[in-house]
């Protein structure tokens, strides 16, 4: 049975998932999420987030879930370098993108900030949150980064800075002149396919 892939084409927590789905050669289908709070996918995911993905009779919601379970039961194009330390610095980076940035950049967040506050202060705060986590992830790749950000493989850590960068640039129009190798891999990102089509979408 094919898996289902519900989505959001620009949910940067999906476009990892769909990363590692093309990367890893399994075909899916995708279904589009058009509302959190629709009946039949709070079926799938009482959260209403998405993604989330249904394998046969597994169903796993949260990117980085998916993607350990990807990586456990399809092996092939293994999204984890074997050196310890290298596989340790894409669970760093993936913690801070998922953890520290990601949720406090969600719209949902932002907009809330935007009401409590005021709608001037959604930008400097989307800034401000990416900002703190690029610094750490800058200091993490500096002494691992090779064409991709822990090497010269994609890996885990490159799905979600893909995703992360792209928004940081074009959503929230942050300057990343102090985030060289970020800015790097920004550019070998937009010019590599899978990366190029899946960040390239907006509808």
């Amino acid at each position: 049975m094919m898996m289902k892939l519900y989505s959001h084409p620009i949910s940067s927590c999906s476009r990892r998932v769909r990363l590692a789905l093309f990367l890893k050669g399994l075909k899916y289908e995708c279904i589009n999420v058009t509302s959190p709070s629709d009946p039949e996918y709070l079926k799938v995911n009482p959260m209403g987030y998405v993604p989330a993905l249904v394998d046969g009779t597994t169903v796993i919601s949260d990117s980085y879930a998916i993607l350990l379970y990807l990586e456990e039961k399809y092996p092939e194009h293994a999204l984890l370098p074997q050196d310890l330390m290298r596989k340790a610095i894409n669970y760093q980076v993936a913690s801070i993108v998922a953890s520290s940035i990601q949720p406090l950049q969600n719209p949902s967040v932002v907009n809330y900030i935007g009401e409590l506050v005021s709608p001037e202060e959604k930008l400097p705060w989307g800034q401000y949150h990416i900002r703190k986590g690029f610094v750490a992830i800058e200091k993490l790749l500096a002494n691992y980064a090779g064409k991709y950000a822990t090497g010269d493989e994609i890996y885990l850590a490159d799905l979600f800075l893909a995703p992360q960068i792209y928004n940081a640039i074009n959503r929230f129009m942050l300057d990343m002149a102090e985030f060289p190798i970020l800015l790097r891999l920004n550019k070998v990102y937009i010019e590599t396919p899978p990366f190029q089509q899946i960040l390239a979408e907006t509808m």
